[in-house]
């Protein structure tokens, strides 16, 4: 699997769409998943807006729970990595970060942010 940097400073203002949730590994167990260290992984979705373009939703896994998200509210993605991946027909891009933190100031209930 290909991992590709992304430059998240020219992707505009990330807005949290869906609040962090932890990653199911077997849905019929409800395991979490866990990294390489056995630290469990979170999902955020992270709504992406450039230039007045169209809004895209992406969703981002992250080790460990990040604290101080809420929906709705300006973040910030540190060490974002795309992934390419394909298993037979099935094919995709998976994004990780380092971390995800709230912008101060970016709270959910802020106006403007253009996303």
């Amino acid at each position: 699997m290909q991992s590709i940097p992304v430059d998240t400073a020219r992707l505009g203002v990330l807005r949290c769409a869906i609040a962090p949730e932890a990653k199911i590994s077997n849905p019929e167990t409800q395991e979490v998943k866990k990294d390489r260290d056995g630290n469990p992984v979170y999902t955020v979705a992270v709504t992406v807006r450039q230039d007045r373009r169209r809004i895209s939703v992406i969703e981002i896994a992250v080790t460990g729970e990040p604290k101080g998200i809420e929906e709705g509210q300006i973040v910030k993605v540190t060490g974002l990595t795309a992934f390419v991946w394909s298993m037979g027909e099935r094919h995709g891009v998976s994004f990780r970060a380092d971390a995800i933190t709230p912008v101060p100031g970016g709270s959910a209930h802020a106006k403007g942010g253009g996303a």
